[in-house]
């Protein structure tokens, strides 16, 4: 494949810029065992440092090196890694912009759906990885006086996150990475919004109901379930409020109940 040169983000002085153009020369001062400018050995280590990171893209993002087969995948790696250096030494962390590299990369703009696998599968990363933390027993609910049901709010679980999409990104998903061998009609016209949760040890994607994702995004940012209920129930006529929030309360999306 052909793919288009992207300016390199220059690192810190002479030899890190070095490591991202593949057309630079040597650094100064860099030599073998005989005392002589080494640029084999460079180029070497030059290759290795590119491919541990293209490696560690294709750990994080499995349904995307699946989706656009092993060949193309590196060179898309390589060329995000030489315009997105690492700023962390914690290579688990490396890839945050990869969706929105894949959004912008213009041979890809006829799969506009793989920006939006590629966020759902840095949420499960990132949920993975968030801090440990009992999920709130969805019995606290039974304690609340049921005139001021509507007033509550809920604290977001650490490893809770959402993605909301234009594209079939669970069943991409389900195809891609987590049921290979399943026969699973994707249809690009159905548009799919995933939760993601770690309740305990293990990661959930759930499909989200016909409006879950506007009544769950109104309680991240801080609505009362009545508000929340409310947007929902205007924006989407299939919306129901007992299904939706069971759904979140059963898959661990809160961490704790905020009474006023």
């Amino acid at each position: 494949m052909n793919v288009p040169e992207f300016p390199t983000r220059v690192g810190s002085g002479e030899f890190g810029q070095a490591i991202w153009d593949p057309e630079a020369e040597t650094p100064s001062g860099l030599t073998g065992p005989d005392g002589l400018t080494a640029p084999k050995r460079f180029s070497v280590y030059r290759n290795n440092v590119i491919v541990s990171l293209s490696e560690a893209l294709e750990q994080t993002f499995p349904a995307i090196r699946n989706l656009l087969g092993e060949d193309y995948f590196k060179a898309l790696a390589r060329a995000f890694v030489v315009r997105h250096p690492p700023t962390s030494p914690v290579l688990l962390w490396y890839g945050a912009e990869f969706a929105g590299f894949i959004e912008a990369f213009p041979p890809l703009e006829a799969y506009p759906y793989l920006a939006d696998v590629a966020r759902v599968e840095w949420a499960w990363l990132q949920s993975y990885h968030a801090a440990d933390a009992a999920p709130m027993d969805p019995a606290a609910l039974g304690s609340v006086d049921p005139e001021a049901l509507g007033t509550v709010r809920f604290e977001k679980h650490p490893a809770t996150d959402m993605v909301v999409s234009r594209w079939p990104v669970w069943d991409l998903m389900r195809v891609n990475r987590f049921e290979p061998d399943a026969e699973i009609d994707v249809d690009l016209e159905a548009s799919q919004s995933v939760l993601i949760t770690r309740p305990d040890y293990d990661v959930n994607l759930l499909l989200l109901r016909p409006g879950g994702d506007v009544f769950l995004n109104a309680l991240l940012s801080g609505a009362m379930l009545g508000e929340a209920a409310a947007s929902a129930q205007a924006q989407v006529e299939e919306f129901s409020l007992s299904d939706c929030l069971s759904d979140c309360l059963s898959n661990g999306a809160f961490k704790d109940l905020v009474t006023a």
